[in-house]
């Protein structure tokens, strides 16, 4: 990027974004800010929209930048909490994150960057881009503890040419550390967590709102009923709390984990011990893969995640017919859930992903037992 040429800079209110704005101008660059409101004010307190516009004010007064505001709250409802609704009534666990990224922040808002006369649109991700045979590649942020690549797999290939992620190559550390030196009051703001754009607030009472109460058994895989869950839709695989069926009699193997669920009895079924066979899969099947390389004709081995922070898994991957994958861990992986994402990996660069379909068990696991997403 040559000096002069503005950059829109999405300016969230927190520490990453405002230090992405300052690195640009520190290039050279003609630097404005864009602040997305996408979820509308509520009276619970969980909402942090209000007060986070109010910190990309302070960062762009102190930055000496414009600072825009556009709202896609209508749009962010329509594309990605919807689908986000729709997936947990269908008993799978979605990632509204990466559809965010795709269709709001790299979508909508880089579209408006450009109304806006932005040669190019930042954001405070921990992701790198590089320049690569095929184009610009996207890699891993440099501090492997703050990497985000595996919720910017979805967007556009073609997007990638025209984003900038400034704060890429720096530890979280050195990033709190130039906003202070540059007197920053977001410096020491405390990291966004919780769902995109919505916050960190009690999942279940805010799922409730919108998906009623469909009550149904919680069994062992034997068949024996230990209790009543509240509804498919507020239980993950993998997960230990909220299932209130602990100290029951003849049971002494310790705490209780979601293994399946069966949509057509309406039945959760859980076992005992973290790493009960039951919670084991050998293998996955994806739907339609988002390629940020080169597509895949041939089986190919590559590093998959199943879930962001996991270590890479080693795995062989076989394109399938219809866009999706086949992978085949080298480890069988623990708790896989249906409408999470596959993303793959070859070294730092991330090759793309899609959504995971269906899971095969481990091979002491048998008998196979149907998931959310084949028996819809």
């Amino acid at each position: 990027m040559s000096a002069h040429h503005r950059v829109i800079v999405g300016l969230s209110g927190g520490v990453d974004s405002a230090v992405a704005a300052l690195l640009l101008l520190e290039r050279g660059a003609e630097v404005q800010g864009l602040f997305m409101a996408n979820w509308e004010e509520d009276d619970d307190g969980y909402c942090t929209a209000a007060r986070d516009f109010q910190d990309a004010r302070g960062v762009a007064e102190v930055l000496g930048i414009p600072l825009h505001r556009v709202d896609f709250s209508c749009e962010y409802r329509d594309r990605v909490f919807a689908h986000f609704l729709d997936e947990y009534a269908a008993g799978r666990t979605p990632n509204p994150d990466v559809a965010c990224n795709r269709e709001i922040k790299f979508g909508l808002c880089l579209e408006h960057a450009r109304r806006l006369g932005g040669e190019r649109f930042a954001t405070g991700h921990y992701a790198r881009l590089r320049a690569g045979p095929g184009g610009v590649e996207l890699h891993k942020g440099a501090d492997p503890g703050r990497d985000q690549s595996y919720f910017l797999h979805g967007i556009e290939r073609t997007a990638l040419a025209a984003i900038e992620f400034p704060v890429g190559e720096l530890p979280k550390d050195e990033v709190r550390e130039r906003a202070r030196r540059a007197g920053l009051a977001v410096h020491d703001k405390p990291d966004s967590t919780g769902i995109c754009f919505i916050g960190e607030r009690p999942f279940r009472q805010f799922l409730a709102r919108y998906i009623a109460d469909t009550p149904g058994t919680i069994e062992t895989p034997a068949g024996e009923r230990l209790g009543t869950h509240h509804g498919l839709a507020f239980y993950t695989l993998g997960q230990r709390g909220g299932l209130e069926v602990g100290g029951r009699v003849g049971h002494t193997g310790g705490a209780w984990y979601v293994a399946r669920k069966d949509p057509a009895r309406n039945a959760l079924i859980v076992v005992q011990g973290h790493d009960h066979p039951l919670l084991l899969s050998r293998a996955l099947r994806t739907g339609p893969v988002n390629w940020l390389s080169t597509e895949r004709q041939e089986p190919f081995t590559a590093a998959v995640k199943v879930r962001y922070r996991q270590e890479d898994q080693p795995a062989r991957v076989t394109p399938l017919a219809g866009g999706g994958v086949h992978v085949g861990f080298d480890h069988a992986q623990r708790a896989v859930a249906p409408g999470q994402y596959a993303v793959l990996y070859d070294g730092s660069r991330c090759l793309g992903g899609g959504v995971i379909e269906s899971t095969e068990p481990a091979a002491d696991s048998e008998p196979a037992f149907p998931t959310a997403a084949t028996s819809r």
